[in-house]
């Protein structure tokens, strides 16, 4: 074969022609597939994955949540204004009373008698004023006598009105109508002025307090309503009747009080319950707890992607958490939240993100 190529020498410059084409075209399909290797999809690229969700911000009720202590409506405990013994009790403690229903009784000792002589020093005395008034007329008494007549009536009035004071003091009353929920004295015990006997306490209305931070403090307003969640899990209705003027000292935190109808007369006085404070409408996404996460500066927020598919990290402010979710403000009103990968990516890194099942 080669002694016919030597002799036709014109086969051998083709040969070698075709030669160069197929290398020259080789190496052009070596440098497309190189430039195709190049503008391959990302995802072979080594970029993390991410599932999102689209969710739009809608209306919520902004609500502010704080621990409370649920108390009487009013509370009074009894004190002793004199010296005596306790010489009966009217009521047995845990009942109902009425305003001015005689509770507990003191002994009067020689108080009656006092009042007695103090009535008939007032008698003595009157008279006598009342005649020097007339001798007065007649210039047969003088002005300095009849000054000191009226004087020393006005004494024994005020003598008597004490001594009726102290015999009243032997009867403790209930000053409104409530419960008498404790004694602290017996049958025939000896009390002095100032020891307790008993006390009283009004839950016909109960009153929840709370402290409120600072910054939250100017969106209440009194008379809104308010939800008290009690600790086995039944709520009542309220409204917020009391907002201090100043903040506590230590805590730089504001006391207010829930006011809570209590017609049943439940026994609730001393137990702890959930205020839910209601501060107006505001724009919030609802979301799964479990997508909020930290940034090194310890704030919550979650990660969402842009439109550059790069990672976004923004804080949010919690607003209330519940068992089917937690509401959010601080996000952008539409945004596509990751919902799966989130814990693999950083903010500013390039994701591809597709849509999650059931995503809008």
């Amino acid at each position: 074969m080669f002694s016919q190529l030597s002799k036709r020498p014109w086969l051998i410059a083709i040969a070698i022609s075709l030669l160069l084409v197929l290398w020259l075209i080789s190496g052009s399909s070596f440098k497309a597939q190189e430039t195709a290797t190049a503008d391959a999809p990302t995802e072979k690229q080594g970029l993390t994955k991410v599932e999102v969700q689209w969710l739009e911000a809608s209306p919520m009720q902004r609500q502010h949540v704080v621990q409370g202590q649920i108390e009487a409506w009013r509370r009074v405990e009894l004190r002793s204004q004199i010296s005596g013994t306790v010489t009966r009790l009217d009521q047995d403690k845990g009942n109902p009373v009425k305003q001015g229903q005689l509770l507990l009784s003191l002994s009067t000792d020689n108080r009656p008698a006092q009042v007695a002589k103090g009535e008939a020093d007032v008698r003595q005395r009157a008279a006598d004023a009342s005649a020097a008034e007339r001798l007065r007329e007649r210039n047969l008494v003088s002005t300095n006598e009849l000054i000191r007549l009226q004087s020393e009536l006005a004494k024994a009035r005020a003598e008597l009105d004490l001594a009726r004071i102290q015999l009243s003091n032997t009867q403790i009353s209930a000053p409104f109508a409530g419960v008498y929920d404790e004694r602290m004295v017996e049958l025939g015990d000896f009390v002095q002025p100032g020891q307790s006997l008993l006390t009283l306490v009004d839950i016909s209305q109960l009153k929840v307090s709370a402290q409120i931070a600072q910054q939250e403090v100017t969106q209440l307003k009194l008379g809104q309503p308010v939800k008290v969640e009690l600790l086995d899990g039944r709520e009542l209705q309220g409204e917020l009747h009391f907002i201090a003027a100043a903040a506590d000292p230590g805590s730089r935190s504001f006391r207010i009080e829930v006011k809570v109808d209590n017609p049943q007369a439940l026994r609730l006085a001393g137990a702890s319950a959930t205020l839910h404070v209601q501060t107006g409408e505001a724009l919030a996404h609802r979301l799964s707890p479990a997508l909020l996460s930290l940034d090194k500066a310890g704030r919550h927020g979650v990660k969402w992607v842009n439109e550059q598919q790069q990672v976004q990290f923004t804080p949010v402010q919690l607003i209330s958490v519940d068992n089917q979710g937690a509401w959010v403000s601080g996000l952008p009103n539409k945004v596509a939240l990751i919902t799966l990968g989130q814990g693999f990516v950083e903010p500013g890194q390039q994701v591809i993100s597709q849509l999650a099942k059931g995503g809008s």
